[in-house]
């Protein structure tokens, strides 16, 4: 299980002996993706891979950061920009080693400690990272992170002693003795920058792909007789994406460890297994979510609010004690005061309701502000948008939206206004007025019975 959504330290930085930099390996094409977006940048719980590892990083207050990408440098700029981070292309693309060398002219002048990470392992934690560091002391020169999964496959295997790294092996190059180890490497490591420049000039390619392995820098800081330490972490939290497949796998991940972490702090999730979060999903203690309700990002509810089941909410602020669903759909800009009801089957967006405002029924409320304790009938629509601009609805404090009533905005409907059911609206209607704008009833007694008639007879003739 991974450790809770919330960072370890949340909102505090942590101290490091040294400056720090950190070198994001990300230049792999991603084939298996098959897809145009560059693989770090799809998304786990609605926030690119690559911004989830630079969040964790973040709280390290790293001095410089660097992506290492192999195309598609442009999304990757985009997708950091105003994060202080650079992009280095690697191309050819020759191995890790040779990934990592492509940071090294931009990390000029750097002195201090540099975590090599990837793009594609993103749950890893800040207080893994910092574990890391911390086992960086003077008489260590690198310092790998491993893993001990249920089954090792293919993964590079690490003979160590106590911590200390007395061999790393490729499962290829492995004997058999060395195969069922159950201490595999990441790929992660923590070096300081003098060593790191050092021991990759001499890194050679002298392999069946002729390709350059961060790796293999293990070896040489053995030849020379330092010191590297192991620190182990759990497997979900080094856990890789290559696939589409895997992407669900890591969401199911994340997802499983948010939802746990809801639950502790006082959420009660009917069915946890049925309901998705965002990454930034903010939900108050003693709100109650039934099954199947899908959160987007920018959603924080209040206390003692109930979201009724197979509810879609994003980018909304949802006040104390609100009532949500079944059934419906919370757009961005969508902001409920204390007690609102959003009913089944209605939409909002860019919808502002006071305390108490009610919209309980088969209804769209859109680019609209909506009075406290105002009711809002079955059928309403506040009709937005002429094909080229959207335009405001205003309904008052205490209004009455009768049935089936459409809103053509901009109106404003006053407080303590009543809107008859079936009306079309195009102009205001002032406080505590009735507004109609239907065509008028006219009732023909018998008139039924006589077309029956006549059509019997037709018929039968």
């Amino acid at each position: 299980m991974l450790p809770k959504a919330r960072p370890i330290w949340q909102g505090k930085r942590v101290t490091v002996s040294r400056p720090l930099a950190a070198i994001i390996l990300a230049a792999g094409q991603g084939t298996r993706m098959k897809s145009q977006l560059h693989k770090v940048l799809h998304p786990i719980a609605a926030k690119p891979m690559l911004l989830h590892l630079l969040d964790s990083l973040e709280i390290l207050a790293p001095q410089r950061q660097i992506v290492v990408v192999g195309a598609q440098r442009e999304q990757v700029e985009a997708a950091v920009a105003g994060r202080g981070v650079d992009v280095a292309v690697q191309s050819p693309q020759l191995g890790t080693g040779h990934a990592v060398q492509q940071a090294e002219a931009l990390l000029a002048g750097f002195e201090g400690n540099i975590l090599v990470l990837y793009g594609d392992v993103p749950l890893v934690s800040a207080g893994t990272m910092q574990a890391m560091l911390d086992a960086l002391i003077d008489t260590v020169t690198a310092v790998v992170l491993g893993f001990r999964p249920a089954d090792g496959a293919a993964y590079g295997r690490i003979i160590a002693r106590n911590g200390v790294i007395e061999k790393m092996v490729e499962y290829k190059d492995a004997s058999a003795a060395e195969r069922a180890v159950d201490l595999c490497n990441s790929g992660l490591m923590a070096v300081r920058s003098a060593d790191l420049w050092r021991l990759l000039a001499r890194v050679g390619n002298d392999n069946a792909a002729q390709e350059y392995y961060l790796p293999d820098i293990i070896g040489l800081v053995s030849t020379d007789g330092g010191v590297a330490h192991v620190v182990e972490t759990t497997a979900d939290e080094v856990a890789g994406v290559n696939s589409r497949a895997e992407l669900s796998a890591m969401e199911a991940l994340w997802q499983a460890a948010r939802r746990a972490a809801a639950m502790a702090d006082g959420v009660s999730l009917i069915d946890p297994a049925s309901v998705f979060f965002a990454h930034d999903t903010d939900i108050a203690r003693d709100v109650t979510i039934e099954p199947f309700v899908v959160f987007g990002p920018g959603v924080r509810i209040a206390s003692g609010c109930n979201v009724r089941a197979h509810s879609h909410i994003e980018g909304a602020d949802i006040g104390e004690s609100c009532e949500i669903g079944p059934f419906a759909r919370l757009r961005p800009g969508t902001i409920l005061g204390a007690h609102a009801k959003i009913g089944n089957f209605v939409e909002t967006k860019k919808a502002v309701f006071g305390a108490g405002a009610k919209a309980n029924h088969l209804s769209y409320i859109g680019d609209a502000t909506v009075g406290a304790k105002a009711n809002i009938g079955a059928g309403t629509i506040t009709c937005n948008y002429d094909g080229f601009f959207k335009y405001q609805t205003r309904i008052g404090a205490g209004a009455f939206i009768g049935s089936n009533s459409a809103l053509v905005a901009p109106v404003s409907i006053g407080d303590g206004a009543i809107v008859g059911a079936g009306s079309v609206v195009t102009a205001d209607v002032e406080a505590d007025a009735l507004g109609l704008a239907r065509g008028r009833q006219a009732v023909m007694p018998g008139w039924a019975k006589r077309f029956r008639a006549m059509m019997t007879a037709r018929k039968t003739k």
